[in-house]
């Protein structure tokens, strides 16, 4: 008998809040790998992190901001679409609509 009302009554209300606070929490993940990354605490010189790209373009900055824009962009957009996916994830998956 509980597990029918896990299965039918706790579950499904549990799904949309879980999914928003995934999104929500995978764009904050991002920011944190880019900061560490911007600090030398990231992923090693093979690997491409966004934050290592931001910290090696600072020094162009007064020849160009363009090697500095692109990456910036990339994080600012990606975070602001994770973002907007929470919400609109908390907006179709509210039970009391």
């Amino acid at each position: 008998d509980s597990t029918r009302v896990l299965l039918r009554h706790l579950l499904p209300n549990l799904l949309g809040p879980l999914l928003v606070q995934a999104s929500l929490a995978f764009a904050a993940a991002l920011l944190a790998e880019a900061a560490l990354a911007y600090l030398g605490l990231g992923v090693q010189p093979p690997s491409p992190s966004l934050g290592r790209m931001l910290r090696e373009a600072q020094s162009f900055l007064p020849l160009s901001p363009y090697p500095a824009l692109i990456p910036g962009l990339a994080l600012s957009l990606a975070v602001l679409g994770f973002n907007l996916l929470g919400d609109g994830l908390r907006d179709l998956l509210d039970p009391r609509r």
